[in-house]
């Protein structure tokens, strides 16, 4: 079973702990369409047992624990970054834009955002960055599971669209049946035209999907 969240280092023990919300997305790497934002603010009096980073939950749990979350948690919001957005404005800015977003769609004002990851968006309360946060601080495992559900559902619905891409198995990200995908049907609508692998794609003066590997490297964040 996987370890369960605890964020008991974060605060002194000293100290009132602040009504704190955990951020994070569910998306950024993907080739495909928008990026999703969980934003939470758990209330300690209605625990939730099983919290873990999304990634290593199994698609049943994490439904069942998103349904738990939206349920207990005193405050909760997803929000997105539209393709658009994307395109326009990097992938790491738009993202930083949705959670802004989530923060602003709570329904109360928590007093400290952590945020999973290294980089912080700018938000009108004070934020932590803090990485692996999924997978240690219960309100960013909640954010977390949140924004995956969210997007996976989101991917099946485009999978009904675009049933050649496979989008129901790796929901926008380049795997090896993606690219394959790819290279037998071109790019749909919903893919990053920005992303280095869908413009070296599109490029006939590129070299094309042979320098999908050089190029996946160099963007991933």
């Amino acid at each position: 079973m996987p370890a369960q969240a605890s964020d008991v280092s974060l605060f002194p023990s000293s100290s009132k702990r602040p009504l704190h919300c955990g951020i994070d997305e569910s998306g950024i790497g993907s080739a495909i369409a928008e990026v999703y934002v969980g934003v939470c603010i758990l209330n300690p009096r209605r625990r939730i047992n099983g919290l873990a980073d999304s990634k290593i939950l199994s698609a049943k749990r994490r439904e069942e624990l998103s349904e738990r979350i939206k349920e207990r948690a005193l405050a909760w919001c997803i929000a997105t970054a539209t393709l658009e957005e994307i395109e326009q404005l990097n992938v790491l800015h738009a993202t930083h834009l949705a959670m802004g977003r989530g923060v602003a769609g709570l329904s109360m004002v928590p007093e400290l955002a952590l945020v999973d990851g290294n980089k912080l968006p700018q938000l009108p309360i004070p934020a932590r960055a803090i990485v692996d946060g999924d997978a240690t601080v219960p309100a960013i495992s909640a954010a977390s599971i949140l924004a995956k559900v969210a997007r996976d559902a989101a991917m099946l619905r485009y999978h009904e669209q675009f049933p050649q891409y496979g989008f129901d198995q790796h929901k926008g990200y380049l795997t090896a049946a993606h690219q394959a995908a790819l290279k037998q049907h071109g790019p749909c609508p919903l893919h990053r035209k920005t992303y280095a692998p869908i413009r070296l794609l599109l490029d006939p003066d590129e070299d094309g999907l042979f320098a999908w590997a050089e190029a996946r490297r160099a963007t991933e964040i």
